[in-house]
């Protein structure tokens, strides 16, 4: 009887792949299909923020640069039809060398200089008050802080205005009871009150933005401190306020931000106190010149002179915080 002899064959012939069978599909290709799916959600999702920013801010923007470039002028003595001129950075100087500009620009400083760290402090002192527990009926209280926010800003110049007007304001009218004689729109007294206005509209929305960072701190980062022996205001100065710190520049920015357009409180106050002009602030020098001088060239270059003193500071603090995290990082 003939034997046979098996016949081995290499186990890696049998597990390699056909060039041309589909399952030999390069993987390069796979990676770039899918990366075009990646990229094809990307923009679908960000094409609605895009269109935003090119309508509301890139095109106003580049409207108002090229409007301060231009200029109304009338030839002949005046006499002549009104015509538009290049101007090149002639209303640029005209703004910059203003002393009502300038000043403009003086008392938003002060402004800024007594608001932003009232309303930064204030806040983060209401959250840390909330979150401690020592408050009882949290959800109220937040409401109630909150509720002034939800009244629009010309509703609470207008409602503050009343309690500032002589003649009709109880507030005014009771401290007269007392034999105090408060003059809330004197010379010294209106831009605190004007701050006065702004902390009651928003100092209870920055609130719960404070609130809601603390809710995320971890609950054994504070167990850990009360073990350790940290008081309630240790606990809450060393522990917790740190931990909440990018909310803090947050915060600060964009109150600076909105500090730096101050308008709607002093326009209307102007209306009841010869100590707020038309010009009393960047933004009402703008609205000055473009709506009661018709000098809108004026206008846009005062416009931009405006955002980008707003972009310097907002750079300035963020690169002052970086450094402070840098240099924090540093020292651990």
């Amino acid at each position: 009887m003939a034997s046979t002899t098996p016949v081995s064959v290499p186990a890696d012939t049998t597990a390699r792949p056909s060039p041309k069978s589909p399952a030999a599909a390069p993987a390069p290709m796979a990676r770039r299909s899918a990366r075009r799916r990646e990229l094809g959600a990307c923009g679908a999702l960000m094409a609605p923020f895009f269109v935003l920013l090119v309508t509301v801010f890139l095109i106003p923007v580049a409207t108002a640069l090229y409007l301060s470039f231009f200029s109304d002028d009338q030839p002949g003595l005046g006499f002549g039809p009104e015509r538009t001129v290049f101007a090149g950075l002639r209303n640029y100087m005209a703004v910059i060398t203003d002393p009502t500009f300038l000043g403009g620009l003086g008392i938003v400083a002060l402004y800024c200089l007594v608001y932003i760290p009232l309303m930064v402090i204030g806040a983060l002192a209401l959250a840390l008050l909330l979150d401690s527990g020592v408050v009882r009926l949290r959800g109220t209280a937040q409401l109630a802080l909150f509720l002034p926010h939800a009244v629009p800003g010309i509703i609470a110049a207008l409602i503050w205005l009343y309690l500032y007007t002589p003649g009709i304001s109880p507030v005014i009218e009771l401290l007269g009871k007392a034999d105090i004689t408060v003059d809330f729109l004197g010379v010294h007294t209106v831009l605190p009150s004007i701050v006065n206005i702004a902390l009651w509209s928003n100092l209870g929305y920055n609130m719960v933005v404070f609130y809601a960072a603390l809710q995320a701190v971890p609950r054994e980062v504070i167990e850990a401190s009360v073990v350790d022996g940290a008081g309630p205001v240790r606990t809450a100065l060393q522990v917790k306020a740190p931990l909440v710190r990018s909310s803090v520049v947050m915060v600060a920015m964009f109150t600076l931000i909105f500090a730096l357009q101050l308008f709607t409180e002093p326009m209307l106050l102007s209306q009841s106190t010869p100590m707020i002009n038309s010009r009393f602030s960047p933004s009402m020098y703008i609205y000055d010149a473009a709506f009661t001088r018709n000098n809108y060239g004026l206008a846009a270059a005062a416009s931009v002179v405006l955002l980008v003193c707003t972009i310097a500071l907002s750079y300035g603090v963020t690169r002052w915080t970086n450094r402070s995290d840098a240099a924090e990082e540093n020292t651990r």
